[in-house]
């Protein structure tokens, strides 16, 4: 790590918000480069002001911390291992978790570990992808088996996918066979369908912003990017939605390669933007 995240220089005990990075691309299976990711989106993160406008939050006035990157080996089962142990520890510590992926795999093991801190945990992913297979490529680990491993986690009937549009014939056909819960890119009145879903699922919400969510004309850094996907207004709506429920969050499969650095800069303003709008609701229900 070569720089922590912008504002996050307190202490991880004083901190309320805590990142931490998970620099690994082991299951990529179209472009490479995500494990730099963590790194960029730190790097472009400085270029924002503390004051978030649409807010009227500033950072400056909440307490951040960065854990730096965790140290990670081809060994997913013992990195999946680090990535728990930590999160239970922010958790357990009343804190909020922050991952910065990384690819897509760093999120089943942050919600092993919200989960056992809150059994009746929601987890809504926004992805392009459904990522609902067994395995891929022989790995029950890839970053395409997410949200398949997270409904193992906390039941299929506590997760729902956001901006899914890429999805194999078996994967759909299974997923609407057990009621999974997703959601297609390019409805009009997005606030109509998140109204509903919130009705639908009751308890804490896990997070989890998979980039290529977002159409490849606003991140087109990504790894496996895919068209017709959300505007980062959108994105930011999901955010508004549930704020007052998050209880933890990741954003993944960033690859900086790919483009001149828009996707790092769009994640980065994008989880300033989540970490502004659960300290309002915070401080709004105290």
């Amino acid at each position: 790590m070569t720089e922590f995240f912008a504002d996050a220089e307190a202490s991880f005990n004083d901190a309320r918000f805590i990142f931490y990075g998970y620099p690994f691309e082991g299951t990529a299976c179209f472009r490479k480069g995500t494990a730099k990711a963590p790194d960029e989106i730190r790097r472009h993160s400085y270029n924002f002001e503390t004051y978030l406008m649409e807010l009227g939050i500033d950072l400056s006035d909440v307490a951040l911390n960065d854990y730096g990157n965790l140290e990670l080996t081809k060994d997913q089962g013992k990195n999946e291992s680090l990535v728990t142990d930590l999160v239970t520890k922010i958790v357990n510590g009343g804190k909020f978790p922050i991952g910065l992926g990384g690819e897509h795999s760093l999120t089943p093991p942050a919600v092993k570990a919200v989960q056992a801190k809150y059994p009746n945990l929601v987890v809504v992913i926004l992805d392009a992808h459904l990522d609902f297979r067994v395995e891929y490529e022989n790995n029950p680990r890839s970053h395409a088996t997410v949200t398949r491993r997270v409904s193992e986690i906390v039941g299929a009937g506590q997760v729902c996918s956001i901006g899914t549009r890429s999805v194999s014939r078996a994967e759909i056909s299974e997923a609407r066979g057990i009621g999974l819960k997703f959601i297609e890119s390019g409805w009009t009145e997005l606030r109509e369908y998140l109204a509903d879903l919130i009705d639908d699922l009751d308890g804490p919400v896990y997070l989890s912003l998979d980039m290529d969510a977002i159409d490849p004309a606003f991140a087109p850094g990504v790894g496996t990017p895919e068209p017709f996907g959300m505007t980062p207004y959108e994105v930011i709506q999901t955010i508004n939605f549930f704020a007052d429920r998050i209880v933890g969050f990741d954003c993944v499969e960033v690859c900086p390669p790919y483009d001149n650095g828009n996707t790092s800069a769009l994640a980065a303003r994008l989880t300033r933007h989540l970490v502004g709008a659960i300290w309002q609701t915070q401080q709004r229900f105290k």
